[in-house]
């Protein structure tokens, strides 16, 4: 990676979000320019959201060059209107409404952001003959499939719960917009991402309060659960390396025996986990060690929309890019727990 011509300028939607950030800060830590766009939704703390803003402010002083527009991608035009103003050569579309079980209490939420929210990215990517688009999709596709470790070629064709639904469409809204308009476009499926400046409603940010406060933590599935767990800054370099290999044809795809994660478009999909299941209870266990408290665990069956265990196979990435997740969980736990303390050091209860 001796040139940072082809992927200069970048834009990224979900800026303000927990792995938006975290590229971001790295992209300019390499002396790009890059725009972010992020909506500040009040889903989880708009406090955190600006937190890692004023992070990326404070990289961007010396690395790079930062724009950052708070719209939402729902609006066409104010995002049409970006692409235009800024003219990027590669999309990192990360924005989205998150969470598997918030889906079941409010799925309008998810068909406006993850379905009307994508195809105006799409059009904005393809009327402005964007070289390269990169975007989020999950691990949850693979839904009710229990064949692991989980590898792009299976099909995905059930999933338990309107979240993966709406990932498993953006996949395939994708391939039409690589197959009709010549787009390249590579989807990430990406296993349980955590680290600093995690999102609140996920597990390590969940236990660690309920630890430190004292308080029972939900485990569900009665604890019998396993999770490929997969560090932060893995994903961040996982995405960047895409960043430079701009999607393209399968010369070897055979329509007789379609291949789901290639194309005869420009079109890839990708794992991006750390290919590493590890239990839920030894988890807690490394919360509870780094965070120097024992938890108080509330045994619960497990939820509408859940899995049981997911786990990443990463040949095709690493075919790809050369790239795969290195940090162990020990190790990420850790300098998770560092980050948690430091900054709720003052108020607890603020998370």
């Amino acid at each position: 990676m001796n040139s940072n011509e082809n992927i200069e300028p970048i834009l990224v939607t979900g800026a303000a979000g927990f792995i938006g950030a975290a590229l971001v800060k790295s992209l300019l830590s390499l002396n790009l320019k890059v725009i972010g766009v992020d909506n500040i939704n009040d889903y989880y703390s708009t406090t955190l959201k600006r937190s890692r803003l004023k992070e990326i402010e404070e990289v961007s002083e010396n690395n790079g060059i930062w724009f950052f527009h708070q719209i939402p991608i729902e609006d066409n035009e104010l995002f049409s209107n970006i692409i235009q103003k800024y003219n990027p050569k590669v999309v990192v579309h990360l924005a989205a409404q998150a969470g598997v079980r918030y889906s079941l209490i409010n799925p309008f939420a998810y068909i406006q952001s993850n379905l009307v929210g994508f195809s105006n990215v799409l059009e904005g990517c393809r009327q402005n003959k964007i070289s390269h688009l990169i975007y989020a999709s999950s691990s949850s596709v693979y839904g009710g499939n229990k064949s692991l470790p989980f590898n792009e070629e299976q099909p995905v064709n059930h999933p338990v719960s309107l979240y993966a639904a709406t990932k498993k469409s953006n996949e395939l809204m994708a391939h039409t917009y690589s197959h009709l308009y010549d787009l390249p476009t590579t989807g990430l499926r990406f296993f349980t991402v955590y680290g600093p400046w995690g999102r609140p409603d996920m597990a390590p940010m969940i236990f660690a309060n309920a630890i430190l406060k004292n308080e029972p933590i939900k485990v569900f599935n009665y604890g019998k659960m396993q999770r490929d767990f997969t560090y932060i800054e893995d994903v961040v370099q996982g995405i960047i390396r895409c960043c430079y290999k701009q999607a393209n044809t399968d010369k070897l795809f055979n329509p007789a025996i379609p291949n789901p994660s290639t194309s005869s478009a420009p079109y890839r999909i990708f794992n991006l986990g750390n290919s590493n299941p590890t239990d839920l209870t030894y988890f807690i266990e490394l919360l509870e060690e780094n965070l120097g408290k024992k938890a108080k665990k509330q045994l619960e069956p497990i939820q509408p929309g859940d899995v049981v265990s997911t786990s990443a196979k990463m040949d095709l990435l690493y075919s790809w890019v050369g790239y795969k997740p290195s940090t162990s969980l020990e190790k990420g736990i850790s300098l998770f727990c560092q980050w948690y303390l430091d900054y709720y050091k003052s108020d607890i209860n603020k998370i």
